[in-house]
């Protein structure tokens, strides 16, 4: 199961940082942890899971999408990660 200290070691490795709202990454952790135990990966669980893996495979968390959305807004849509420099 996924942890902080799993999510942190993501956002160090991609240069980003996590959100430091804690309730936000609780929150997110536990969608996560239920989409590994439902459909066997950790698809970010604010985007809808299919069921085709194929086409849910850009989904898994950090989804493909998490690079341009940081770039562009400081935050991703699930609100896990944030750029370096995201102020509240």
């Amino acid at each position: 199961m996924r942890n902080r200290e799993d999510i942190e070691k993501i956002a160090e490795i991609k240069g980003w940082k996590v959100n430091p709202d804690d309730e936000v990454v609780e929150l997110i952790i536990k969608g996560l942890n239920k989409n590994k135990e439902k459909h066997g990966f950790y698809y970010c669980p604010c985007r809808v899971v299919s069921g085709d893996k194929e086409e849910d495979k850009n989904k898994i968390c950090p989804c493909i999408w998490a690079q341009d959305e940081i770039d562009d807004q400081g935050i991703c849509h699930c609100r896990l990660y944030v750029s370096k420099d995201y102020k509240k």
